[in-house]
C-alpha cells in the first residue's frame, strides 16, 4: 500500500492552506477576459484547469468559498467527508469514497459559490 508520503512525492503534491497538499495537472491556455466575468473574479480566468489534491489525517483544512464550479474525484486511500455550505443557506455532508453500497460515490459536484471543507472519514 502506497503511503501518503510516497503519494506527494510521486505526484509532486505541494502544501495548500485550504485543502492538505495540491498539484495543478493543467490549466487551459485559453482565458476568459475580466471584463467578462462577474464582478466576484480579480483577473482573467483559464477556460479550465485541473488538480490532483490529498487530504492526511495531519493536514491543515479550512473552509472556503469557490467562486467557479468544481469536481471531486476519489482515486485513493479512505473515504473522504465534504463539508457543503450552498449559496441558499441550506448545506451537508457528502462522502466521497470507492464503498458504492454504503452510498458512497466516486465523484461529487461543488457548485460556484458554494463554502466547503474535507477531511478524512475518521478511521481513514
Amino acid at each position: 500500500m502506497t503511503t501518503a508520503k510516497e503519494l506527494i512525492d510521486i505526484l509532486g503534491l505541494k502544501p495548500h492552506p485550504t485543502c492538505g497538499f495540491v498539484a495543478e495537472t493543467y490549466r487551459s491556455r485559453h482565458h476568459i477576459p475580466q471584463e467578462a466575468l462577474p464582478t466576484a473574479y480579480e483577473g482573467s480566468r483559464p477556460f479550465g484547469s485541473v488538480l490532483y489534491f490529498l487530504v492526511t489525517p495531519d493536514a491543515q483544512i479550512r473552509l472556503h468559498r469557490i467562486r467557479s464550479d468544481q469536481m471531486y474525484h476519489h482515486y485513493l486511500g479512505g473515504p473522504l467527508e465534504v463539508l457543503l455550505l450552498y449559496p441558499d443557506g441550506t448545506g451537508g455532508i457528502t462522502v466521497i469514497g470507492s464503498d458504492l453500497i454504503a452510498g458512497m460515490r466516486p465523484q461529487l459536484f461543488i457548485p460556484g459559490g458554494t463554502i466547503h471543507g474535507s477531511r478524512l472519514r475518521p478511521g481513514g
